[in-house]
């Protein structure tokens, strides 16, 4: 891996309205971007943050892993997300390193991203986001 470049950091909500007040209305943050990412079951708003970003995420299913993390640890920190260029050699050399890999193929992500998780229990205990801009 290159030197890591910051993509965003995401936070979980269970109310994008409320958190988008709070960033936009009262912290001055912009609204970059609002979508559904329909393979990972939420809605996700962007707020540029220096060469990074803000991503707040609510879940949109019950069954979605944000769901089910807001139902342990309600709302708060959930990820940090590092922009790689090549997102299978990353995951293949990281998983060679004993990385567990929570996504062993990438996944479509936001904005046309390919994506893919480290698991916690191998990075410190800070879920871990790789994500190739396509």
């Amino acid at each position: 891996m290159s030197k890591p470049i910051l993509d965003h950091i995401g936070i979980a909500v269970d109310d994008l309205d409320a958190a988008i007040e709070l960033y936009r209305d009262k912290l001055g943050f912009e609204v970059e971007s609002i979508d559904e990412v329909p393979g990972f079951g939420v809605k996700v708003a962007f707020l540029p943050l220096g060469e990074g970003q803000v991503e707040l995420v609510m879940p949109v299913t019950d069954d979605s892993a944000i769901a089910k993390f807001l139902s342990k640890r309600g709302p708060g920190f959930h990820h940090l997300c590092f922009r790689v260029d090549d997102l299978r050699a990353e995951l293949a050399r990281l998983e060679e390193m004993g990385i567990e890999l929570v996504d062993k193929e990438p996944r479509e992500g936001a904005h046309g991203t390919l994506v893919a998780f480290l698991h916690p229990r191998s990075t410190g205990g800070v879920l871990i986001e790789l994500a190739q801009h396509i």
